[in-house]
C-alpha cells in the first residue's frame, strides 16, 4: 500500500499538522492519486483505501478521521469524546453542512477539504486544543476564522495571544481573479482593499493576506502565524485545484492530530 505524501507543519511538540498532496494513493484521473473526500465524485473504493493509508501514517484508528461536509458557511462543530459513541449515520449528520471543527480529544484527526479555498489550522498550546477551518472567499468575508477562535475560547478558554495558526495551501493573489461583485463584498466587510486586492484585467484578491489579517485582528501574534505559501492553481500537479482541474477532481485534506 503506498503511503500518502504529506506536507507537515511544525506547530508544537505533541501535534501532527499537515496538508495532503496528490501523491501516494489509489485514486485515478483528476482524482489521482490521493483523495479522501467523500463528496467530490471519486470512487468509494479508492477513498476507503486512501483513508486507511492515511490513518496508518497518522497512527490513528480509521474511525478517528473526522471530516465535515462543507457548504461555504460558518457552521462549527465541537468533536468531543461522546461523538464516538454515536452511530455512523448520526456522526455524519453532526458534521453535515459544517465548515470548521474544534477538538481537544487526543489521537483524533480533524480535517477540512480544499481545492483553492484556504485551510487554516489553529492550535492552543495552553489547553492542547485545536481547530481546522475551511475559509473560501465566502467564509473569509463572513469571518469564519473569528467564529472558530471564539468557539475555542468558549469551549476551551483559549486565549488568542497564545494561539498558533497555519494558513495552508490555496489559490494565490496572482490566480484568484474575481468579479466586481466579489470585490464589493470584501470591501463591505471592511477589508483594507489597498492591501488585499489588485486590479489587472479583473480584480484579484489575496486570500492568504485576508486570513492573516483576520487572525491578527483577533489577537493572534504575527510571529505565531505560518503561511504555507503554496498556490494550488500554480502547483496543481502536486495539489488539487478546482479552477485548474474543475470541481470533478480531488481535494486536499488539511488536518491536525493531538497526541
Amino acid at each position: 500500500m503506498p503511503d500518502p505524501q504529506l506536507t507537515y507543519y511544525d506547530i508544537a511538540d505533541g501535534v501532527t499538522a499537515f496538508s495532503s498532496t496528490r501523491h501516494g494513493g489509489f485514486s485515478q484521473g483528476s482524482y489521482g492519486e490521493f483523495n479522501v473526500n467523500l463528496y467530490c465524485g471519486d470512487q468509494s473504493e479508492a477513498i476507503t483505501q486512501n483513508r486507511k493509508a492515511l490513518c496508518g501514517v497518522l497512527g490513528i484508528a480509521e474511525d478517528r478521521l473526522i471530516m465535515p461536509h462543507q457548504v461555504h458557511g460558518t457552521g462549527i462543530t465541537q468533536i468531543g469524546k461522546t461523538f464516538f459513541l454515536l452511530s455512523e449515520d448520526i456522526r455524519r449528520s453532526v458534521v453535515e453542512g459544517i465548515d470548521a471543527l474544534i477538538t481537544d480529544v487526543r489521537e483524533v484527526c480533524i480535517g477540512v477539504s480544499t481545492a483553492d479555498c484556504i485551510p487554516i489550522i489553529i492550535y492552543d498550546p495552553e489547553h492542547h486544543a485545536a481547530g481546522v477551518v475551511h475559509s473560501g472567499w465566502r467564509g473569509t468575508v463572513a469571518d469564519i476564522v473569528g467564529h472558530a477562535v471564539q468557539s475555542m475560547a468558549v469551549s476551551y478558554h483559549s486565549r488568542p495571544e497564545v494561539l498558533r495558526a497555519v494558513v495552508g495551501p490555496g489559490i494565490s493573489l496572482d490566480h484568484f481573479e474575481v468579479g466586481d461583485e466579489v470585490y464589493d463584498q470584501f470591501a463591505e466587510a471592511g477589508y483594507p482593499m489597498d492591501r488585499i486586492a489588485r486590479r489587472d484585467d479583473k480584480w484579484h484578491i489575496d486570500l492568504w493576506a485576508c486570513c492573516r489579517l483576520q487572525l491578527e485582528a483577533l489577537g493572534v501574534s504575527p510571529d505565531h502565524i505560518q503561511t504555507a505559501g503554496i498556490c494550488t492553481y500554480a502547483h496543481s500537479d502536486d495539489f488539487f485545484s478546482a479552477r485548474k482541474l474543475t470541481v470533478r477532481s480531488g481535494r486536499i485534506l488539511t488536518g491536525i492530530v493531538l497526541h
